[in-house]
């Protein structure tokens, strides 16, 4: 089993271009049914669909969310692809197997007015200030992944033509279009970085710490759960949000969502469709708030 899992861990790698976090969680999904065989007596490699049927009602059971089970069962149909693809499998157990019906759950989103109260709780004298400004103008004007916001280089950033080139998924490059006020800001915020020595490896990543080195993606997350506190919202956010508010405030403007689509970098335009479940929330919001039948 442990030849199977090293080898899979560098498919996820090579392949699939996964960080070592996303690995980590597939492979701790997969521990649920390795301690499944082992307590069943069963072989990894002569499964049955029916094996796996047992599996997954022992989910349940235990009370593992219907949203957990569909990851858990994700993680297992990508684990027998790869045994197939190798040729360890002929035949792939997992191909009728079914994810529990779970309901579309929507992301917490901001509204405009709350996006200007985060920024405008920045202390611009702070140390971090300027730093933590652009950041989170950047996060709301690019819809990044506060991983890609992490690894965003200087270099990467065209000013005259007012784009930023982007690594996202699988360390697939995108073009977003950045705006004049985030190139404002990122401006400002370079007279203040130009203090900071960048430590090897550190010199072209655009947002640092105090000690030169990149930001981790918990400090992101401190850093936007602090001015969100301070502007006074209750919502629950984190760097996501900002994403989700990007997609939203694109669509209530009219944009194409295949344009959302490809600033987002979604391989599928069907992740890209929940901002039209949001659009259409805000629209019922709208009319029960305003609509003399509703009043």
């Amino acid at each position: 089993m442990a030849d199977y899992i090293n080898t899979y861990k560098t498919w996820l790698r090579l392949e699939k271009g996964l960080s070592s976090n996303t690995i980590e969680a597939y492979l701790n999904d997969l521990n649920k049914l390795f301690q499944f065989v082992e307590n069943e007596g069963l072989h990894l490699l002569r499964i049955s669909y029916s094996d796996l049927q047992q599996f997954v009602a022992q989910l349940a059971d235990i009370g593992i969310s219907p949203r957990s089970q569909a990851r858990i069962i994700s993680g297992i149909k990508s684990f027998y692809r790869f045994l197939l693809l190798e040729g360890f499998l002929q035949t792939d157990p997992t191909e009728l197997l079914e994810s529990p019906k779970i309901g579309m759950k929507l992301p917490e989103v901001l509204s405009v007015e709350e996006v200007n109260r985060i920024l405008d709780s920045i202390d611009l004298s702070a140390p971090t200030g300027q730093r933590n400004r652009a950041m989170l103008e950047v996060l709301y004007s690019c819809g990044l992944r506060v991983s890609e916001l992490v690894r965003l280089k200087y270099s990467d950033i065209y000013i005259d033509e007012e784009f930023i080139r982007v690594e996202g998924k699988g360390k697939k490059q995108r073009l977003v279009p950045i705006s004049k006020v985030a190139i404002h800001e990122i401006q400002n915020y370079l007279y203040d970085r130009r203090s900071i020595k960048a430590q090897k490896g550190f010199e072209d990543i655009l947002f640092l710490n105090q000690r030169g080195k990149g930001l981790s993606r918990v400090m992101v997350f401190y850093v936007i759960k602090e001015h969100v506190e301070r502007a006074g919202i209750k919502k629950t956010i984190s760097p996501h949000t900002f994403r989700h508010s990007f997609a939203t405030h694109l669509l209530e403007g009219g944009a194409n969502l295949r344009a959302i689509q490809l600033m987002l970098g979604h391989e599928k335009i069907t992740t890209t469709e929940l901002y039209t479940h949001i659009d259409r929330e805000f629209l019922r919001k709208e009319i029960l708030t305003h609509h003399p039948r509703n009043k």
